[in-house]
Formats: structure tokens, sequence, C-alpha cells
């Protein structure tokens, strides 16, 4: 295992209960210029023992595992600060297990049969700060799950991440949660893309969300979106 990746290299660790589905991965990030295998581990506990001395950049992390699944071990990672960011791996779409993940600080779900290029194209995108989730893709997985889940802060006026949200924001927040991609919030409000990259920007500031896929879940959580 590595300490430290190449310089410029985006670290990818991989955490996967079977060995031949972790070598697959390392074969197909080791291939390429930009990225490497840092690591990788069998289990969430592995992975939390291990990425506490090893640097990582992103990680593809399954989510049904022994001893500690996916789900704990990203709420973990996700309260240590900003990286690793986490990719959520699973067999099946629409899965309870990634809706918790996401949840608990994931910045991205992509199914396992997703292909080659789309696995390195979303490395890419969480490395670089992005969202990976597409917005249907999001919306889609949230609505499956909401009227199950048990969701806190169903009083929006009472949620205090919501509070210091000026009305624009709100209604740039309500938009992102609908699955609306930039360009089309910008429609919906008639402003340039920019603004709108600004009023996202500080919406995430405001409510101590990590990423796009975080507001979408904010948005659910707090019935601005149902």
């Amino acid at each position: 295992m590595s300490l430290s990746g190449s310089a410029g290299a985006i670290r990818v660790f991989l955490v996967d209960d079977q060995s031949m589905v972790r070598a697959g991965f390392r074969m197909l990030v080791d291939s390429q210029d930009d990225m490497e295998v840092v690591g990788e581990a069998g289990d969430g506990a592995g992975a939390l023992e291990a990425l506490a001395v090893t640097a990582a950049d992103v990680v593809l992390m399954d989510v049904r595992m022994p001893r500690v699944d996916g789900v704990e071990a990203t709420r973990q990672l996700a309260e240590r600060g900003e990286l690793p960011r986490v990719i959520v791996l699973t067999t099946f779409d629409l899965d309870e297990y990634a809706f918790a993940a996401l949840r608990a600080g994931a910045a991205a779900f992509l199914l396992k049969d997703a292909r080659p290029g789309d696995l390195l194209d979303a490395i890419r995108s969480v490395h670089s700060g992005d969202s990976v989730v597409a917005p249907s893709t999001t919306r889609r997985l949230l609505d499956h799950f909401a009227a199950s889940l048990p969701l806190p802060g169903a009083n929006v006026a009472a949620d205090a991440r919501l509070s210091t949200l000026t009305e624009r924001e709100r209604e740039v927040l309500v938009l992102v949660g609908r699955g609306r991609s930039n360009s089309e919030i910008a429609a919906d409000l008639v402003v340039a893309e920019a603004t709108v990259k600004t009023h996202i920007g500080r919406v995430l500031a405001k409510t101590g969300s990590r990423d796009r896929v975080q507001l979408v879940v904010l948005a659910y959580e707090t019935n601005l979106v149902g």
C-alpha cells in the first residue's frame, strides 16, 4: 500500500469485499496516466483504518459489505474533512443503501456495471469538485425512498440550515432539488448561468453542504421538494 501517490495523479482508494472486483477497478484506474490506485480494503473498517494513514483523493466505495458497511464508512470519512470524496458503487439501481450513503456524505452514486469510461469520468469529476449523479438519477433515487425513509427537518421554517438563505437562494435550492441543471435554473430565473453558480456556492456554504448531491438531499429533507 502506498502512503502517497505520484505528483499530479488522482489518488484512488478501492473498497469492495470482492477481490476480483477490486482487481478489475485497479487495472482500469492504473491504465490512466492521470490517476493511480494508492490502496484498497475489503470492508469499511479496513478502509477507515487504511485511509487514516493513506493520502487519497477519491474512494470507490461499495455499500454492502461485512463488518462496517459503506454507509457508515462514508459517514465517518465525511466527518474527517474535505478529502477523500466518496463515489458510492452499487449493483442495484435505486438502492436504499446508496440513498443512505448520499445522505451520509457521498459525492456520487454510480452502478457497478457503468461503462469504464463513465467510471473514469466520474472519478475526474468528483476530484474536480463536481457532482457526478445526473439530476434525473438523483431525483428518481430520492423520489423512490422519500416516502419510506424517516427524513428529519419536516418543518422548513424551523430548519436552521435554511434560516440564513435569501429568498432567491431558496428558489435556487428548490430548483436544484428538482434536478435542474445550472443552465436550466438560469433560464427559469432569467439570470446568467454565472449568477446561478454564485448562488449555489453561497447555498453550499450557508447550509454546510459538501456538493450538489447533498443540496438535493437537503431539499427533500426539509420538504422544499417532495
